[in-house]
């Protein structure tokens, strides 16, 4: 599973531009070049050689914007993210849902969750400078934790990226009370690389994040499905069969939210589908009892027996419930 990055508290105590300016962080110090280029590799790498077709320049200036109050950061960066996911909602509101008082912040795994709890699937992304960027550059801004103060003393953050200028090399993000702060991209991979290069998107169901990896994509629609009407799951694992047409995770995800949607015959077209295509014995075994369900005798004997053939011959967890399914197939059969 993909890491949720240190399960630390995202702390507020004045504003971004402040505390970068306390600590001396992009005030152009002379004499201290090797300190700070020390952890840009990434923003280095990116100014050489941007990915391809990545714009030099992009603000998404539509997202709103929820300036924060002491130490509601974690709320105030997820409502942004609703909001331009088409989600409003008030950091007030989400408070009760991310905001643990006993511990001054938010973690990570409450802004993932609460965001799924309003129809949005978060997404951890990958851990590189470049495919934040590509996702602001797809239209989706990114949440990310940062660290303002030090390893030994830190100070967290969660702010939301917004925008980027490769040029004057800068990020945009809304950030405290500022509503389009102007960061260099040294400072804000300083900042973000404390975190484990932590970032996430939320987006609705039907889309998928430009950049995220196959395993995080599973990831988060499983906790998405978790807390999602049925349909909705079906709307979220169909995007993501849509580009990963061969995955028996993606697969099974979206024929069992079918299943509990009630759309059997939309169930058993992408069991068929994703039995052929993997050969899963759990997809053989869904296929023998919807077939079953249906009244389709000789197709569920037949996907009951390869459902036992290939547990016995590659997938042991799922011999007893394909055997226990060719028996129940057998059993109508025989009457």
């Amino acid at each position: 599973m993909t890491s949720l990055g240190p399960r630390r508290l995202a702390r507020w105590g004045s504003t971004l531009a402040a505390v970068l300016a306390l600590a001396g962080m992009g005030t152009g110090l002379s004499g201290c070049a090797s300190w700070l280029d020390a952890g840009t590799a990434q923003t280095q790498q990116l100014l050489a050689a941007p990915p391809a077709g990545l714009p030099r320049r992009v603000l998404l200036d539509a997202t709103p914007f929820h300036p924060q109050t002491e130490l509601q950061c974690g709320p105030a960066a997820l409502a942004t993210l609703l909001g331009a996911a088409g989600r409003p909602v008030t950091p007030e509101a989400l408070t009760p849902e991310v905001f643990v008082p006993g511990r001054g912040g938010s973690l990570q795994i409450e802004m993932l969750g609460a965001a799924r709890r309003h129809d949005a699937v978060s997404t951890v992304l990958p851990q590189r400078l470049d495919a934040l960027l590509q996702e602001v550059a797809a239209g989706h801004p990114v949440g990310v934790m940062l660290n303002l103060g030090l390893s030994l003393v830190p100070l967290w953050h969660f702010a939301v990226l917004v925008g980027f200028d490769l040029d004057r090399e800068e990020v945009l993000l809304r950030s405290g009370q500022t509503r389009e702060l102007h960061l260099p991209l040294r400072t804000f991979e300083r900042t973000w690389a404390r975190s484990q290069h932590w970032a996430f998107v939320a987006l609705p169901p039907e889309t998928l994040p430009t950049t995220a990896s196959l395993a995080a994509v599973r990831e988060g629609r499983i906790g998405f499905e978790r807390a999602a009407p049925p349909a909705r799951a079906v709307a979220a694992w169909q995007s993501a069969w849509q580009r990963w047409p061969g995955d028996v995770v993606i697969g099974m995800g979206l024929g069992n939210s079918q299943v509990a949607a009630g759309d059997a015959p939309a169930a058993l077209r992408t069991f068929a589908q994703v039995a052929e295509a993997t050969d899963s014995a759990a997809a053989w075994n869904n296929l023998a009892s919807l077939r079953l369900q249906a009244g389709d005798l000789p197709g569920a004997r037949q996907a009951a027996r390869q459902a036992v053939l290939r547990a016995s011959a590659a997938e042991p967890a799922m011999l007893s419930a394909a055997q226990a399914t060719e028996a129940e197939v057998a059993a109508a059969n025989a009457r």
